[in-house]
């Protein structure tokens, strides 16, 4: 089952929204939502606020567990044209872009899910590392 969650307008820049939406492709979502809280980019409100609609949107918001980002995209919205003062009275123009941001959200197959139990035990069963270091 795929659920989809499309943000239009948003007021950042496409190619910006992009990178983040890099971080995040084929991800559990559990650990997608990892990613975002640790990542410092500007545009994350934006793809955090759209993921959690996917989610919603996938019935299942109470148990994420099972869910992945299957494909995520951005498109060029439209573009407001500004100006700001330039040299000698002129007014210099530049462009605010906006995009449309797509995030589609799907169950795993049974491989990928025995993949991420088996690294979840194996976290949980991971012995210390031993400090090295001498002082």
């Amino acid at each position: 089952m795929e659920a989809i969650a499309v943000s239009k307008f948003a007021r950042y820049a496409p190619r910006k929204v992009n990178q983040v939406l890099e971080i995040i492709r084929n991800l559990p979502v559990e650990k997608a939502f990892e990613a975002l809280a640790f990542t410092k980019k500007g545009s994350i409100p934006v793809v955090f606020k759209t993921l959690k609609s996917a989610v919603a949107n996938a019935g299942k918001l109470k148990s994420m567990h099972g869910l992945k980002v299957k494909q995520c995209w951005t498109g060029q919205g439209p573009v407001l044209k500004r100006m700001r003062p330039g040299p000698m009275g002129r007014g210099m123009g530049y462009k605010r872009k906006m995009c449309h941001l797509t995030i589609v959200v799907g169950d795993m197959s049974a491989e990928e899910m025995k993949k991420l139990t088996r690294k979840k035990k194996q976290a949980e069963t991971a012995q210390p590392v031993k400090d090295t270091v001498k002082e």
